[in-house]
Order: structure tokens, then sequence, then C-alpha cells
């Protein structure tokens, strides 16, 4: 009667992989350790294609080979097994092809969606800001203080739409924090004053850019 503990023969697989328990497999594999106990007992006609597939693709084995290593029955079941599950294979690959098509055109929805809401925030920069460029080039005396709320504006609804916000204003002087501000010279300690060169910036709890600071010097 033919040996039907194949345990040994699935640690030198795991081993060649570098998993190093039956419950590390289960996990990485994403399938049941009951599975993996039939798998050790030679009981392939009692799982599913699938689950063979996904140990095959841990073990980095191919599913032929895996079949070949770890059936009981006579080298024509084997065959005959092969032959009986490539459907189910090529279903299962279509499947995940299917799959696949369908997040990739999700993806290209939510990306459409979201460069659209984003040009609504940013309409009046794109209508306004090529004339006040082109006027700023046919007269440099004009005042950049005109120019600066064709930028200021939209950038503000942008940052408040995505739940931006400013550290501090340029300009600010305020308490040395090194968890939300970045020296760009000299040295502070916690706490001692400092002026804000350029902005940084918060979403919610996260921090995007610290904001870059200076000492400020005592008379």
């Amino acid at each position: 009667m033919p040996n039907t503990n194949f345990t040994q023969k699935l640690q030198d697989l795991m081993q060649q992989v570098g998993i190093s328990s039956f419950r590390a497999l289960s996990r990485a594999a994403g399938v049941s350790e009951r599975q993996i106990l039939r798998l050790r007992q030679g009981k392939l006609e009692r799982m599913r294609i699938d689950v063979l597939l996904k140990l095959s693709l841990i073990l980095q084995v191919p599913l032929s080979e895996l079949i070949a290593t770890f059936a009981v029955q006579s080298v024509e079941y084997q065959v005959s097994s092969e032959l009986r599950t490539s459907k189910e294979i090529a279903d299962f690959k279509r499947e995940y092809q299917r799959s696949q098509l369908q997040l990739e055109k999700q993806r290209e929805v939510l990306q459409q969606e979201f460069q659209q809401s984003s040009l609504q925030l940013l309409e009046s920069l794109l209508l306004q800001w090529p004339t006040a460029a082109q006027k700023a080039q046919e007269n440099p005396q004009l005042a950049a203080v005109k120019i600066v709320p064709l930028v200021q504006k939209p950038l503000e609804k942008l940052l408040q739409a995505w739940e931006v916000e400013a550290i501090a204003p340029v300009g600010a002087e305020i308490p040395y924090n090194p968890q939300l501000h970045q020296l760009m010279e000299g040295t502070a300690q916690l706490g001692e004053i400092v002026k804000v060169r350029y902005t940084g910036y918060l979403q919610g709890d996260k921090l995007l850019y610290r904001a870059k600071v200076s000492p400020v010097r005592e008379s």
C-alpha cells in the first residue's frame, strides 16, 4: 500500500521558500490548515482546484508538479485528473482576468472623477491665469499683488476640499516644535520662538510637510 504521508515532502518545499510552519503556509496561501493536512495525506481529490493553485503559487512549483508529487493514485489517474481540472483552471484564470479588468475600469472612473472635481475647484485659475500671465508679460510694471488672488483663492478652495490645513502662515513667529517645524539654519530648542519662512501642511492628523523656520534673533 502506498505511503500516504507526504509531510516530509511538503516540509522540503516549504524550506525552499522560507516557510517554517504549516500555520505560516496556511496564512501565506490563504487556505485553511485542514486543506494543508489533506495535502500532507495525499487527498487531492478532496481539495478544490483554486486551493491547489494558491499552494502551488506560494510553494513556487507548477500545479502539475504539485499534483504529481502529492497524489496517491496512479500516473493514469494523475493525467486524467489534470485533464479533468484543466477547464476549471481555465475558468479560474478567466475569472481572475475579468476581475482585474473590472478593477482597472473602476480605477479609471475614480481617477476621472477625481480629476473633474479638482478641475472644478481650479476653474477660475484655469480660465483667468493665462490672460493674467499674458498681461504681465505685456506690462512688466503690473503689480504682482493683482495676480496673487488668481492663484491664492483657487488653491485655498482646493486645500479646504481636501481638508488640508497650513501649520502656520508665512512670517508668523511661533514656538519651535521639531515635530512640525524644520530648521533652515541655526539651532533652536523646543519652545523657542522661530519665524515661519515656508508654511507646512497637515491633513487631519497626518503631517504632509513640515513648516520651514528660522530662529528669531534677539537684539
